[in-house]
């Protein structure tokens, strides 16, 4: 793998400037499948991976929120990020998964059409994606990364999962 070693600064969707080459984006990600793209989280935010079960459906709660699991005592919402995405709808399979993440301290399943493996990313190769109408909102979009002969949209899960994103209700009031 060859990386550039130009620094790359930008403004984030934030409004704040930003030197990839100094930020945290360095380190290990997940990728996985949804649909015909390939995306990349922080394997930090990554508690475990579960085949899919049918979960507990919930009244009145968004459309991309599947229901909820009792995971050891834990109640989770499973959020389907295809779903929350507005990716086209792909068919429950047997490679279809529940990724257990630790966001903003809570626990949430989102469910990928499949995960892949674990690569290492240098900040360095992580690009700003470019600004242009999408059906995925740049706040959910660190960075584009080439990664041999893949493109991985690096994502912002903590963003994508907040509990404004979810039209969840905070209980740390």
């Amino acid at each position: 793998m060859s990386t550039s070693t130009t620094s790359n600064s930008f403004t984030d969707p934030r409004g704040k400037s930003s030197n990839r080459a100094t930020d945290s984006a360095s380190g290990q990600y997940l990728t996985l499948r949804l649909g015909s793209e390939e995306y990349a989280i922080d394997i930090l935010q990554v508690q475990e991976i579960r085949s899919y079960e049918e979960p507990i459906s919930m009244v009145n709660s968004p459309s991309f929120i599947k229901g909820v699991i009792n995971l050891r005592g834990v109640i989770v919402p499973i959020v389907d990020l295809r779903m929350k995405l507005n990716i086209s709808q792909v068919e429950y399979n047997d490679f279809t998964v529940v990724i257990i993440l630790n966001v903003h301290g809570s626990v949430i399943g989102a469910v990928v059409d499949s995960v892949s493996d674990v690569v290492t990313l240098d900040s360095r190769i992580i690009r700003p994606a470019p600004q242009f109408e999408s059906s995925i909102d740049a706040r959910f979009i660190v960075g584009l990364a080439n990664l041999e002969n893949r493109m991985l949209i690096v994502m912002n899960m903590e963003s994508l999962l907040s509990n404004a994103e979810l039209g969840m209700v905070s209980t740390y009031a």
